[in-house]
């Protein structure tokens, strides 16, 4: 064991193992695991791994900031128990799981796991022919342990069944000398970019986002003792949450360690691989769960129009948690008019900053961008050279001390731009633009990379979305810039319509025009019948502006 105050994630959740043995930890379809049999499953994983020989090979005192000194496993999965499994078996043998998207064809595959130097895979059977595309470009990649997902496909050449994997081993923790300085991995969406592996110490995210506070509360652990205690008091409130975004992404991670902290059951819906919103709402229904976490318009929107069916009993759900992507105030009252009793609780954070702030709307007093912060959030100067005070004219940069990450992974270059040191303190400051109001609240106005600069004036995507999806015709919206003679940049909205609508450019630009000033309404209106996003629901940027250049 550790000593002192910082934590090690891996150890933290075996004392949960054996404090909560037969508590139910992790749902679904027809696979209920409690506590007890997650710690069993994921030191067999360690195990595992550990007799592959993969672990730590230099620790974090012998390392810059963006480098990494341990192995690293990709988890290449759709949601399902295996996923936890994956994260939890990675710090137990002192590994570093990196979650893959699995939405990403060869290039972009062959990007991340040569980017992440990955030199073991768990997948589900269904992507091994694009793994299979990929592997020869990957000579590292060498211990490959394949998921029955009932899609008949065969094991790859040298893969191992997982499940035969875990039942060959002993379900014995490692001895290999777990430290709070071993790594959490999470790489960025790269909607805006290229993915990039933002490196945390596991004592930093645990604190930050992944148990060691809860957010909004932000009332930090100081021992093990009183992280069980913690989680063996909310497990006897009997508490479940369902999961609806991929644990690929950072919110469904970190909100899911926060949940088992907290001794809260977690319940996947039965299709893993889209959203069906009839299947989460039946999930809620059958599981009597309090907490559902979703991401944005994207994903309320489709889950507003079931809920309006009346075909179910939501009578249980206490919390709709949102992260990664703005939920508009008109969906927020949509929602709160169909279930009057529940609280929408908004987190802000971001991959380099873990959880920073939050914002609690209820029927009646809803808004959305306004945050209280939590410790450490602060608002950067233009220049980065200083903190700004409350009621401070102009835009900064929304900022994080404290508990923040080391570095990008490979790039040091990268590191040193979004982590500076200030008047001798270290910040993370990874591109939100953001005001620090005179009554402390944060409102954040959207990512730098977002931005669209015309005419000399700054237009942040986000407000000006805000302002056209308010619109009743409007199904979904991203806004970016591109070329234009005259104005260096022009705003161009690309837009879904509500089935079977129809609605002119001039009547969009006049909505928008009651909201916003007038050189931020779109220039350019692009049509589709489908806006793409993540699987999570975040916006893809990169595909917007190709959408907007006609490619």
């Amino acid at each position: 064991m550790t000593t002192g105050n910082e934590f090690n994630i891996g150890l933290a959740h075996e004392l949960l193992g054996t404090a909560m043995t037969d508590r139910e930890v992790l749902v679904w379809r027809d696979r209920r695991l409690t506590y007890g049999q997650l710690a069993d499953r994921s030191r067999r994983l360690a195990t595992y791994l550990h007799r592959a020989g993969l672990g730590a090979h230099r620790e974090r005192s012998e390392l810059a900031n963006h480098e990494s000194g341990q192995d690293h496993i990709a988890l290449y999965l759709h949601n399902g128990t295996e996923y936890v499994e994956g994260m939890l078996g990675a710090f137990k043998s002192r590994c570093v799981s990196i979650n893959v998207n699995y939405r990403y064809v060869d290039e972009e595959l062959r990007y991340l796991f040569g980017n992440a130097n990955a030199k073991a895979v768990i997948y589900h059977a269904t992507f091994a022919p694009r793994l299979a595309a990929i592997r020869d470009a990957l000579p590292n990649l060498t211990v490959l342990l394949q998921v029955d997902d009932g899609s008949g496909e065969p094991l790859l050449p040298g893969a191992v069944d997982y499940e035969e994997a875990l039942a060959s081993v002993p379900a014995d923790l490692p001895d290999v000398g777990h430290s709070p300085d071993d790594l959490y991995v999470l790489y960025t969406g790269g909607t805006t970019g290229m993915p990039k592996g933002v490196l945390w110490r596991q004592h930093d995210i645990f604190m930050s986002a992944m148990g060691g506070q809860v957010p909004g509360v932000w009332d930090a652990i100081s021992s093990y003792d009183e992280f069980v205690e913690r989680a063996v008091a909310g497990a006897e409130g009997g508490g479940s949450m369902v999961m609806v975004p991929p644990f690929m992404h950072g919110a469904a991670q970190w909100s899911s360690f926060i949940m088992m902290a907290g001794g809260t059951k977690i319940v996947i819906p039965d299709e893993n691989t889209h959203m069906d919103a009839a299947d989460i709402l039946r999930t809620i229904e059958r599981e009597g769960a309090a907490t559902i976490t979703v991401v944005g318009d994207a994903v309320v929107r489709p889950l507003l129009d079931e809920i309006k069916t009346g075909r179910y009993d939501l009578s249980s759900l206490v919390v709709v948690g949102n992260g990664s992507a703005a939920l508009s105030p008109e969906l927020k009252e949509q929602l709160l008019e169909e279930l009057p009793n529940i609280f929408i609780n908004d987190s802000m954070g971001a991959s380099e900053t873990g959880a920073q702030a939050s914002h609690l709307s209820a029927k009646g007093n809803v808004s959305t961008g306004r945050f209280s912060t939590g410790p450490g959030a602060v608002v950067v100067s233009d220049d980065m050279t200083a903190l700004l005070k409350p009621g401070h004219d102009g835009i900064g940069w929304l900022g994080q001390s404290g508990w923040v990450p080391l570095g990008y992974l490979g790039d040091a270059e990268k590191t040193a731009k979004t982590f500076p040191t200030i008047s001798g303190t270290r910040y993370a400051v990874p591109g939100d633009r953001a005001r620090l109001l005179a009554n402390g609240e944060v409102e954040v106005l959207g990512r730098e990379s977002a931005t669209i600069n015309t005419g000399g004036e700054k237009v942040f995507a986000e407000e000006v979305e805000a302002a056209i999806t308010s619109h009743p015709a409007v199904r979904d919206v991203l806004v970016v810039g591109r070329p234009h003679e005259r104005w260096g940049n022009e705003v161009v909205a690309v837009i879904q319509l509500e089935e079977g609508a129809e609605v002119s450019d001039a009547d969009l630009a006049a909505h928008a025009g009651e909201r916003i000033a007038r050189y931020k309404i779109p220039k350019g209106w692009v049509f589709v019948s489908q806006i793409q996003r993540s699987p999570s629901g975040k916006a893809d940027y990169r595909w917007a502006h190709a959408i907007a250049m006609g490619e």
